[in-house]
């Protein structure tokens, strides 16, 4: 007879994200499978290639276009300061195709610089070094890390951090990359200061997508999709499946003052100071970050 057990485990799991035409998994021995996923770089965020063509982008151009109009009328649910601030951009013509060009140059960068970095001088590839969140995976089932070739610990004793710096800080520097820190993944202390210096440096040197002044960060256009399409719903009297502000959703708080604002009220700081929080994280870091809500989140509407 077998005795009952008192030890269980029961995570949730996640699911693998489909990789195209490419296979997930391949095994070498009966218990050794190689599984190929992608990765999420925390605290970056690059432009989008989610147009997927020339064409599409030209589509979500006039999109932008008119969005511009409907909030230059009123109709579209978005505050004034926000929209002020985003409507000379959206209002180009060319905010769609914009991007998308700033996105295959974002990804081009990316392939050329992770295979230049892991080249070792003889010529053999490096390893690759990840460091993942606490909580490992994204919304889309993508794991969440740091990555960076793999060094020794003799070339991390003798070769100094800023100079062996994350593919995700690479793209900052670049200029190829907004800075995208997330509560609470937040990065240690020296490695926050390397990646807000950098892109500031990369902001007031216009590299990548700072040289245009009517760059959509990758947040901001992500969030202008949504904002389109519920607007359009509402113009046209359609039934809205989701809150009519469900297109914003993160708070920001400024990491110089501590001082915690809306969604909407995110543009006054400066992008490399900009830490988002998710509303079911907001009372933990109000707490552990002693943040300071602004009036507008305190005054009852």
């Amino acid at each position: 007879m077998i005795e009952p057990v008192q030890i269980f485990w029961a995570p949730a799991g996640e699911s693998m994200p489909s990789l195209g035409s490419r296979a997930l998994v391949d095994v070498t021995d009966g218990d050794t499978p190689n599984l190929r996923m992608p990765v999420r770089m925390l605290s970056v965020d690059t432009p989008e290639v989610t147009a997927r063509s020339a064409q599409r982008a030209s589509e979500i151009d006039q999109e932008f276009a008119q969005l511009a109009d409907w909030i230059r009328q009123g109709k579209a649910p978005i505050a004034p300061g926000l929209a002020e601030f985003l409507l000379p951009k959206l209002a180009t013509g060319q905010a769609g195709s914009l991007h998308f060009t700033q996105g295959q140059a974002a990804s081009a960068f990316g392939k050329q610089n992770i295979t230049t970095r892991l080249a070792r001088p003889s010529g053999t590839p490096r390893a690759i070094f990840i460091r993942t969140a606490d909580s490992p995976f994204d919304t889309n089932h993508r794991l969440l890390a740091y990555v960076a070739p793999d060094y020794s610990e003799k070339e991390r004793r003798e070769i100094p951090k800023r100079q062996r710096p994350t593919f995700n800080l690479d793209l900052v520097t670049a200029g190829w990359a907004a800075p995208f820190v997330i509560y609470p993944s937040i990065p240690g202390a020296e490695d926050l200061a390397l990646l807000i210096h950098a892109a500031a440096d990369a902001r007031t040197n216009r590299l990548g997508i700072w040289a245009d002044p009517d760059t959509l960060l990758a947040y901001e256009y992500r969030a202008m999709e949504k904002l389109f399409q519920i607007t359009r719903k509402k113009v046209n009297n359609q039934p809205l499946a989701v809150h009519d502000r469900s297109w914003r959703e993160r708070y920001c708080a400024d990491m110089r003052t501590r001082i915690l604002h809306g969604p909407e009220d995110y543009f006054g700081i400066d992008p490399e100071y900009r830490l988002w929080i998710w509303p079911p994280d907001l009372r933990d870091a109000i707490t552990r970050l002693n943040l300071t809500p602004t009036p507008q989140l305190v005054t009852p509407t």
